[in-house]
């Protein structure tokens, strides 16, 4: 596995974010995705250890496609400068809580748990923290926990109280979120050390929690 190849290439494709190059490196576009899902595949043979839902998910349906949708956006660069990939049970499009990599030189991130979810699954997931919020936040203020992961991603989150919940609620800071994301920061050294797979299939177990929390509040 070879993720400075996957990281060079990337930083090529950020000065020539153009079809004409893309086609001239499809050899290398391919070549630096491979690494990616042979990542993606070890990192998911580790983590079935303490999450078996992930059992039976396949690496290639992991990753999201390098193509960005340009029909809205001011940007017209036709490809991100950036793999992800989404490990999650049920798909990467089932809405579910899971584990997300995003491999970027100089922006590597690992973590997960619920990004963009919908009004219906927002609510049941502060209904949850309404109800347990006391076991939330053990989870997330474990000393193993914070050693990895700080602040909710993101900062989405609302300026009151979600409608229904009493501004005084000993939980507020949490219900206001709009997402349930945490993430760390990977270096490019980290990223094509030796020992990135345990690294981030350790990162995922360290999150597992909260995402069974999530899970819960879905159920």
């Amino acid at each position: 596995m070879n993720l400075q190849f996957t990281l060079d290439f990337l930083s090529d494709l950020a000065k020539h974010n153009k079809k004409e190059w893309m086609d001239d490196n499809k050899k290398r576009y391919s070549e630096a995705r491979g690494y990616v899902i042979e990542l993606v595949a070890e990192v998911i043979e580790k983590a079935t250890a303490f999450d078996k839902s992930l059992i039976g998910i396949e690496p290639k349906k992991a990753l999201f496609r390098i193509n960005r949708d340009i029909r809205f956006s001011k940007n017209k660069d036709p490809y991100k400068t950036n793999f992800g990939a989404a490990i999650v049970d049920g798909g990467r499009k089932s809405g579910n809580p899971g584990y997300y990599l995003h491999i970027k030189p100089g922006d590597n991130m690992v973590g997960g748990g619920l990004y963009q979810p919908e009004s219906h699954v927002l609510q049941k997931v502060r209904q949850e923290i309404d109800y347990n919020g006391t076991n939330l936040r053990k989870i997330i203020n474990h000393k193993n926990f914070t050693k990895i992961y700080s602040e909710p991603y993101g900062g989405d989150k609302l300026k009151t109280s979600p409608k229904g919940y009493p501004k005084d609620h000993p939980d507020l800071d949490l219900l206001k979120l709009k997402h349930y994301v945490f993430m760390h920061k990977l270096s490019d050294k980290e990223i094509t050390s030796e020992t990135i797979v345990t690294k981030v299939a350790d990162a995922y177990q360290t999150l597992s929690p909260f995402n069974g929390f999530l899970k819960e509040a879905l159920s």
